[in-house]
């Protein structure tokens, strides 16, 4: 992920065709994951809020080629055009206003047309801009792939996170990222990545830094994945008191103001932690179905005690 994103990169990643504007016009810099259908600019009342990226769509068009006269043109892609706007992009391939076309190629300003209708193009920006301009918090953990869920392992130094993304690994989950989870919200979800550096590694006290690609294959590995749950890894003690039957586990952790189900495995000698990985994803796929084992268990249990009771 990056914090700065050009015209060049967008105009790469879409594909869009250049209408206006020469090769060092796409240097121009967004600095705002936002985008501007301009209504009140049109019709000459302008404020100076930060640059978007202007779409044109048939409404615009519309407005433009009817109630506009070549005066007021002027003067509205005047300031559409000024440097504080990185671009122009309109819908469904409609005719460039020619007005607008003379200022932009008089300015090198960078315009853009799209077979896509308008709301599309919205879409696909905002998706785009947004994982750009995202808060990154990194994470000390590890970020795998279980039955397609993303889960977040965390727990102290050297307490077996990256053995047991190992031994999940080898089950045939998948790895997203180890030690170091660059960790986001994006389109109301939360999402994981591994730096650039650290991506396809993990790293096994003792052994080596390995690379999982090289040694399971391309599917044991993938760039980011949302997050769906995290897992706590903690030492057993005596002292702690863990929920063993999970009648009050109601744990959740925020992160970026999403609540995300949280769960607390005790770790010792002996437990197969990625089983139990595996277990805890099963069961709140589950619970998200409606299906509460726990709960069950305990109106079971309640049941029978008040038989006793009456008996």
């Amino acid at each position: 992920m990056s914090s700065k994103v050009y015209v060049r990169d967008i105009y790469n990643y879409f594909g869009y065709r250049q209408i206006s504007g020469d090769d060092s016009s796409l240097d121009r810099l967004v600095t705002v994951s936002d985008v501007m259908r301009p209504g009140l600019e049109l019709t000459g009342h302008f404020e100076h809020s930060p640059g978007r990226i202007v779409i044109l769509g048939s409404k615009e068009m519309n407005f433009i080629n009817t109630m506009m006269d070549h005066d007021l043109q002027v003067k509205a892609f005047d300031f559409l055009t000024r440097d504080e706007i990185p671009m122009i992009l309109i819908s469904k391939d409609m005719a460039c206003p020619e007005v607008l076309l003379e200022i932009a190629r008089e300015k090198n300003f960078p315009i853009f047309t799209s077979y896509a209708h308008t709301v599309s193009l919205i879409m696909e920006l905002l998706n785009y801009l947004e994982d750009f301009f995202a808060e990154v918090e990194s994470v000390h953990g590890v970020l795998m792939q279980v039955y397609g869920r993303g889960v977040l392992i965390t727990g102290e130094s050297g307490i077996g996170k990256s053995e047991i993304a190992l031994e999940l690994i080898k089950k045939g989950h998948i790895l997203v990222a180890d030690d170091r989870v660059d960790v986001y919200r994006a389109h109301n979800k939360i999402f994981g990545e591994a730096p650039e550096l650290l991506r396809n590694m993990l790293e096994l006290r003792g052994v080596d830094v390995i690379n999982v690609v090289d040694m399971f294959g391309v599917m044991a590995s993938t760039e980011k994945s949302s997050i769906e749950c995290i897992v706590e890894l903690k030492r057993w003690t005596q002292d702690n008191d863990f929920d063993r039957l999970g009648l009050n586990n109601s744990q959740v952790e925020t992160l970026f103001g999403i609540d995300l189900p949280k769960m607390v495995i005790p770790v010792r000698e002996g437990r197969s932690i990625a089983a139990i990985i595996e277990a805890t994803v099963t069961n709140i796929i589950l619970r998200q179905k409606g299906v509460n084992s726990s709960e069950v268990f305990g109106q079971k249990v309640a049941e029978l005690i008040d038989r006793n009771k009456e008996e």
